[in-house]
Formats: structure tokens, C-alpha cells, sequence
């Protein structure tokens, strides 16, 4: 299991060893080569939306120039409130920015 602070939570992130499986086998433009995407993702988001298909879940936002030519990378973090608990349940690039509602955006 990885840590990564997210500074929008104000709190570690967990990536399990199954859901970095299964990031590296449905999105392997992002992991392995890219890992540090998503640390940088989280601790510095261009934008953080709420899910609309989970109510707990938020997806963090992060332009890259040099990613396929341009692309947004999303992590999908899941969190509970008691006991507090903040975690990783998927990342991936997109062209486009994700469906949800906008929660914050970077000045």
C-alpha cells in the first residue's frame, strides 16, 4: 500500500496493491511510467468534483502538457468520515474533463 498527501483533505490517501493492479491493467497509459501523476494530482489539483454516481467519492483533476499530447489525469478517491479514511478507487486520462459537480477549482 502507497501513501499520497492530498492537500485539498488535508490528509493521506491510501492506494492499495489491488487498485494499483487495477489502474496498471485498465489504464496503462497512466501507471507504472506516470505513478508520480497521481501524487502530483493530489497534492495539487486543477479542480475537485463530486461524483455523480457516489455520494463519498471525489475526482481530482490535473492538466498535463505532456501526457499523450495534452490530457487531464483523474484520481477517484473514495472517503468515510468515521473512522476517517481517504482512498484511491481508480485513476485515469481523459481529453475531456469528467461529468460531477464542480466542488473547487484553482484560481
Amino acid at each position: 500500500m502507497a501513501l499520497f498527501f492530498c492537500s485539498y483533505l488535508g490528509s493521506d490517501v491510501e492506494l492499495t496493491t489491488e487498485r494499483e493492479e487495477h489502474i496498471a491493467r485498465r489504464h496503462p497509459e497512466l501507471l507504472p511510467t506516470h505513478r508520480q501523476f497521481i501524487a502530483e494530482t493530489l497534492a495539487q489539483p486543477n479542480s475537485v468534483w463530486i461524483s455523480e454516481r457516489f455520494a463519498n467519492a471525489r475526482l481530482f483533476a490535473r492538466w498535463y502538457n505532456e501526457l499523450v499530447g495534452g490530457k487531464h489525469v483523474v484520481v477517484v478517491v473514495v472517503s468515510d468520515t468515521s473512522p476517517a479514511r481517504h482512498w484511491i478507487i481508480t485513476a485515469y486520462v481523459t481529453g475531456s474533463l469528467i461529468s460531477g459537480v464542480l466542488e473547487w477549482e484553482k484560481a
